[in-house]
């Protein structure tokens, strides 16, 4: 299966999203931050991240904006994963680069059905 990295600031978050993934058979590891996330997205080249808007320092739509202007991570897909539901921030989240956008709390069939299309291309 996907080798996949987590980017939330939130242990918790992390931990539930990490089982979820793992049960569908991933490999999942994970991130504390934008920053962190972006370092981990070059070091380990995932199939995909799922990342968080809301966290200190660079957020989930600086880091998704680097990370896809970036040609070394360009073409991993990212889904954002966050408790922000407005229109709008769905919206900026994919403008920034983003292939998907679903809030939380995680539904997992949801999550699962976006990661395929995701993962397909």
């Amino acid at each position: 299966m996907a080798r996949i990295l987590v980017v939330d600031d939130s242990p918790t978050e992390a931990h539930v999203l990490k089982g979820m993934l793992e049960k569908n058979g991933h490999t999942v590891t994970t991130a504390p931050d934008g920053e962190s996330g972006i370092a981990k997205a070059k070091e380990e080249k995932p199939e995909l991240i799922l990342m968080d808007v809301v966290m200190p320092g660079l957020n989930g739509f600086q880091a998704t904006r680097a990370l896809t202007k970036d040609p070394e991570t360009q073409n991993i897909p990212i889904i954002i994963v966050t408790t922000k539901d407005q229109e709008t921030d769905r919206v900026w989240g994919l403008r920034q680069g983003a292939k998907d956008y679903i809030t939380k709390p995680v539904d997992e069939a949801e999550l699962v059905n976006k990661m395929n299309m995701a993962l397909a291309g």
